[in-house]
């Protein structure tokens, strides 16, 4: 009898751990981190997991950025759509229209009970993935601003001082002929043209680079490249590629290779790029805030961002939901988002995370680590948000092709800023037809 007893206790047991575990709620998360950060990724849902007992995160790595929302469109077409899915920037305007496939998060989050608040975030991110309500649709995740990175070594060279950056555009052309003079091969470059010399050079100077509020304020956005500030912006550039000051190193982030390999002595490209530079690069470096036309009364704004946001799919159920919810609050704990900030050098996206890592002394020890940061850490415009419109990355592209040729001498500023504006509305024309 006691034997039976017994059995009978620890089967009951078995049983209701079997339950418990399977009253706990899964929740999907597709994302593109690979290698060291798809490891961060792990830990982070490992953590959340082990925290609690009512839900369980399944991450998985679904391919890069452009491949990972490719499968989750089709996923949600075939009614097989991840709960949450991790989106690049430029990718918003596509998800924002994806017309009812999108549960906003601040929306999902009030519904749940536990209410996301946006005035956590640093303002120039939270702006971004924002509706023009100042709701957040998105939860921003890992965020990238450009910042202006200097050679130490090459400045010592030219005799500049190595402690100060440059701080305007008219420093960019002074330090750049010493450098020249010097016999420095590369004054200044840039990577990832559209994005640092177009789309931040507007928020920056609070300029519009497309109609509709940067196309946050509908599809009929159209983009907005011969205005004055751009024209003398492009002159500007190609006055220093005649010089010899300015390099334009390619698309994309191409021009990253030239500032590693020690042949410029500046070079503005995407805050991330520091862990490429301390590996690689074999010289001492600075970080400064981007530069700015000093005339321009509203300079400096604020800097957009790049990177990465969190989307939730519709047609969850209610408990889903409240799992996405408890998730991204584990995310915006100060001591997660400020480890997952200094172990991958993505922007702290909640201010506390700053505050922490600040408290920390991480800054002190890891000078020019807060500029992005600061950078961002702005009340944003209307024009300083970001850019939010559709085929993005096709209008970079067309931009940057047509910069080569402006900067080069194959075409003149004029004919350049019309030709693209006019390739890119186009597209936008597209876009809009498709999506209305």
């Amino acid at each position: 009898m006691r034997y039976t007893i017994r059995t009978l206790s620890l089967a009951s047991a078995m049983s209701f751990a079997s339950f418990s575990a399977l009253a706990a709620t899964d929740v999907t998360f597709w994302h593109s981190m690979e290698g060291p950060l798809g490891e961060r990724v792990s830990d982070i849902v490992k953590d959340f997991n082990a925290s609690q007992k009512d839900y369980v995160v399944k991450a998985t790595y679904k391919g890069n950025y452009g491949e990972s929302m490719n499968a989750g469109i089709a996923a949600y077409r075939a009614g097989q759509s991840p709960d949450i899915i991790q989106v690049f920037e430029v990718g918003t305007a596509t998800m924002m229209y994806s017309q009812g496939a999108i549960e906003p998060v601040q929306d999902m989050a009030e519904k749940a009970g536990n209410p996301l608040d946006p005035k956590a975030f640093v303002p120039g991110i939270a702006g971004y993935y924002s509706d023009t309500s100042g709701k957040l649709v998105s939860m921003p995740f890992n965020s990238s601003t450009p910042v202006m990175f200097y050679n130490k070594d090459l400045f010592k060279k030219a005799g500049l001082d190595p402690e100060q950056g440059p701080k305007t555009y008219a420093d960019i052309e002074a330090f750049a002929k010493k450098l020249k003079a010097a016999g420095v091969e590369c004054g200044y470059t840039t990577s990832w043209p559209a994005w640092v010399l177009i789309e931040n050079f507007a928020a920056l100077h609070n300029v519009p680079y497309a109609s509709k509020d940067n196309g946050f304020g509908g599809l009929d956005a159209r983009v907005e490249l011969q205005s004055d500030a751009f024209l003398k912006h492009f002159e500007f550039l190609s006055k220093m590629s005649k010089e010899g000051t300015f390099t334009y190193g390619g698309r994309g982030d191409a021009a990253n290779a030239l500032f590693i390999s020690g042949k410029c002595g500046m070079f503005t490209g995407s805050s991330g790029t520091r862990a490429n530079i301390l590996k690689n690069g074999k010289f001492k470096f600075g970080v400064a805030k981007l530069p700015y036309y000093e005339d321009v009364k509203s300079a400096p704004q604020n800097s957009v961002i790049g990177g990465a946001s969190l989307w939730v799919f519709s047609k969850k159920s209610p408990e889903v939901y409240k799992g996405v919810t408890a998730f991204f609050h584990h995310l915006t704990k100060p001591e997660v988002a400020a480890k997952w900030h200094q172990d991958t050098g993505y922007v702290p996206v909640v201010k506390a995370a700053y505050d922490a890592t600040k408290a920390s002394g991480y800054y002190d020890k890891n000078p020019g680590t807060d500029v992005p940061f600061q950078q961002l850490n702005v009340e944003t415009t209307a024009q300083s948000r970001g850019v939010r419109l559709g085929f993005l990355p096709q209008i970079r592209d067309i931009e940057e092709g047509v910069m080569e040729s402006m900067f080069g001498g194959k075409v003149s500023i004029k004919d350049g800023a019309a030709d693209m504006e006019k390739r890119a509305n186009e597209l936008l024309v597209r876009f809009e037809k498709g999506n209305k």
